[in-house]
This record gives C-alpha cells, structure tokens and sequence, in this order.
C-alpha cells in the first residue's frame, strides 16, 4: 500500500519540486521515459528520489495476435531496471496488429480462445521481465456477440492462470456498466481481492446515451461511491487520480485526492467498528 497518488504530469513538475505536499507516489506512462536522457530525466530523477514511481503503459498490446514487440519488452524491462518501479502495468486490451499501431485501447472479446491467447502472452511477458504485471480494466463502447465471459469472469480467471495481478480502473468499471447495462457492484464482486494492486480514478464525459472515458474532468459523485464500495471490498489498495487533459493546478487534484484518503479511512474505522461488535458477540 504506497497510499494516494497521481499521474506524473510535466504541467506540475515545477509544484511538486518545489516540495508541495499531499502526494504519496506517482505514476509514470512508460513510454514517455523510453528515451536515453534529457529533460523528461532529468525532472524525474529528482521526483524519484522523494517519491516512490510505479510505470503505467500503453504500448504492449497484450491481446493483439500479432507477434510481441521484443524491442519494445527490451526498452520496458531497462526502464524498469534504470527507475525500480514498485511494479509495472498495462491495459487488458490490444493496440493493434501487422506493424500497425492505432494508438488506442481496443477491447477483447471475451471468450476462452482469447482467455487462452492472452494468458499464453502474460506468462511470456511476466517472465521475460522477471515479476508480476497489472492489467487494468479498459473503457469500452461495443461489445462482442461471441463474448462468453463477463469482464470480471475473465480477469479472474487470467489471475488464476498466470499469477498477474490487477490495476482496477473504477472509473472504467462505470463507464462500462454504464454503456453496456450491467451492474457494477456485480464486477466488483466477481475480482479475486488478493490480486487487487492499484485503484484509478478519473472523470469523464457523459454523452446522454454513453459515456467516454476522457480523463478531463473531476471524479463524479457516482464513481466516489462505486470507489466507496470497492474498498470495503478489497480494503486498503494504492489509489491515484488520472488528469491528461484540463489539467488544473496540482493543489486542486491534491484537494480531489484528499477525498479518497477520506473515503479509505471512513472504511477502515467502519471495518474496525465492526469488528469490534463482532468481537463483543464472541
């Protein structure tokens, strides 16, 4: 449990070397580190030696059928070595295949051939890199009709395959029950807690008949709640706020993640409370 993060983003490079407070830990995308030096190492060496980082990526494409780009794991695994990141995740998704990348996070149809797909590329991935990686859970906006599995049902099951481990994006989980019609509680309960690593939170943009996962607003009321609700679940879990675009001044998200430490410790002196009427019953 590292406690209550934020994305790493050049815009607050200046606050946060200038010592603000109330940030735990920080996120970095991956791939805006594979570089050899210069400014972007700069910054963030200095961050890293007061705040521990953990590498978020976009590129490895794990569900995709074409090969897995052995350059790309090469420039990850020396990254990793280089910044020793608390640990390394990706998307439960693909991003392209024959050479092309769409620079998007395309969902999977969620079926036992994929199951088997993706859990071959895991078990490849995690031991090439020599450790576990998080999956998270994508925002989608079509499903497939050959889909057999929930979500849920197939992130759990590729955890009891492979030994991964799991990024819950809380955001994405509403953004989906939203556009697809299931319950999200229903999700929540159907993830195997002692995988759970890491938490996101974000905004995003409500379009009446669906919702896009954008990134670029506040975390609504809704979200707050399904947050609520997952960690008196899975308990305590390292949680961080996503900004990529409008993004306000680093206090501002300070204050928004200020409301999660609250929700967590609403949870835990519930839980103790309960455990203490328990304890008087026995």
């Amino acid at each position: 449990m590292l406690g209550f993060g934020l994305g790493l983003r050049p815009a607050h490079y200046p606050a946060i070397l200038a010592g603000a407070g109330g940030v735990d830990w920080f996120e970095i995308i991956s791939e805006n580190f594979m570089v050899a030096g210069g400014p972007p190492w700069r910054h963030l060496n200095a961050i890293r030696a007061r705040y521990p980082i953990v590498m978020h990526g976009v590129s490895l494409s794990i569900g995709s059928t074409a090969p897995l780009d052995q350059a790309y794991l090469a420039d990850l695994k020396a990254l990793a070595t280089r910044i020793e990141p608390a640990w390394i995740s990706d998307h439960l998704c693909w991003t392209g295949t024959a050479g092309l990348n769409m620079h998007d996070l395309l969902p999977l149809p969620f079926t036992e051939e994929a199951l088997d797909h993706v859990a071959a590329r895991v078990d490849a991935v995690q031991t090439y890199l020599g450790r576990p990686i998080l999956l998270e859970n994508t925002s989608s906006y079509v499903t497939y009709a050959a889909s057999a599995l929930s979500e849920w049902e197939f992130l759990a099951e590729l955890v009891r395959r492979t030994g991964c481990e799991l990024l819950l994006d809380v955001n994405n989980v509403y953004v989906n029950a939203f556009n697809h019609g299931f319950d999200p509680l229903e999700f929540l309960a159907g993830l195997p807690p002692a995988a759970l690593r890491q938490i996101h939170l974000a905004g995003h943009e409500n379009n009446g008949t669906h919702i896009v996962d954008t990134h670029d607003h506040p975390v609504i009321d809704a979200v707050w709640d399904l947050y609520a609700a997952a960690i008196a679940r899975f308990g305590p879990v390292s949680t961080m706020i996503e900004r990529d675009d409008n993004i306000p001044p680093l206090a501002e998200l300070v204050t928004e993640l200020d409301r999660a430490r609250d929700i967590a410790a609403q949870s835990a002196t519930q839980c103790a409370a309960g455990a203490q009427r328990i304890g008087r019953v026995a």
